[in-house]
């Protein structure tokens, strides 16, 4: 599913659109325009034959087996909490998405499009009307396509998360790992995230600067070279980044960081809950030193600890 012609650095994203109806108190029906970047989609599907499981949340359908693999399916509207028209049954499929190294199934009511999309026309989300019972922290991203219509960029993610199938353990670093000194740059959108990265950052030695995209990663970098001047690049041991970030991604920071001879022999660790190979492969040439699938405290620790270490040198 996914399109290797994006290129290193392009500040750009594809993204499946797709769809998710609701059924007003007047007759009518909304249609709600949702996206979930192309690299977590592995492929799309009829709905197939469920099995259910007992004692989970309503918005679980069931499990099926996928070649050998056994992938539960979540109905999107339910979790989103909206009441969908009886006609969209015929038209529903199931995306099959992987991050942070899970494979899940989502049922949606249509899948329509693969729109590519800059990511300095997505604002990052704060209250969007028109989705049910779900609240804004669902949500990553907004950006407007035809017509004055908003695309909703859904954080799948939390889905994950709300059924138990991974626990960020990033933050389990050992308390006595105290062995490095200066300063690290976090890059996430996530409040959530940045605060496990930094906790885990703290544990290890370092001071912590955090940024909340790409954009104002390099404001951040700016920050720290009128402060440190000639020093800031030495003061500055590890950069820690996200990819799906609004306004700028972290590939895109991550190439600018790069050809900046103030910050050029920073390294930078990417942090993703993308788990393909290659986004993994795009993260080592826009100039990373290592891409980390979240959360996984023992490889995020021995990574950051090897760059750190061979920088050093």
């Amino acid at each position: 599913m996914n399109d290797n012609s994006l290129k290193v650095g392009s500040n750009e994203m594809e993204l499946v659109d797709f769809r998710i109806l609701k059924q007003e108190d007047d007759g009518s029906v909304y249609e709600g325009i949702y996206g979930v970047n192309v690299s977590k989609v592995r492929e799309i599907i009829g709905v197939p034959q469920l099995t259910e499981l007992p004692g989970t949340p309503p918005y679980i359908e069931g499990i099926f087996d996928l070649r050998e693999v056994v992938i539960p399916v979540v109905n999107l509207a339910k979790w989103m909490g909206i009441t969908p028209p009886e006609s969209v049954a015929t038209t529903s499929r199931v995306i099959i998405t992987e991050f942070n190294n899970v494979l899940i199934g989502f049922i949606v009511h249509e899948a329509k499009r693969i729109r590519r999309i800059n990511w300095n026309d997505i604002e990052p989300a704060t209250y969007v009307s028109g989705t049910g019972s779900m609240d804004g922290s669902k949500i990553t991203g907004v950006t407007k396509i035809e017509g004055d219509n908003v695309l909703l960029i859904l954080d799948l993610e939390s889905v994950v998360q709300d059924l138990g199938l991974y626990e960020p353990d990033i933050a389990d670093v050992p308390e006595d790992v105290n062995e490095f000194s200066g300063l690290a740059l976090v890059l996430d959108d996530s409040t959530t995230a940045r605060k496990i990265v930094r906790e885990a950052l703290i544990k290890m030695g370092f001071q912590v600067v955090e940024a909340s995209d790409g954009q104002d990663g390099l404001d951040k970098l700016n920050t720290l070279y009128n402060t440190y001047g000639e020093e800031a690049s030495q003061n500055l041991k590890i950069i820690v980044s996200d990819v799906e970030m609004p306004r700028m991604d972290g590939f895109h920071f991550a190439a600018n960081v790069k050809e900046d001879p103030r910050f050029a022999n920073v390294p930078i660790v990417f942090n993703s809950s993308i788990s393909d190979h290659f986004s993994e492969d795009r993260g080592l040439k826009a100039g990373g030193e290592a891409y980390l699938v979240k959360f996984e405290a023992s490889s995020f620790y021995d990574e950051v600890a090897r760059v750190v270490r061979a920088h050093e040198k």
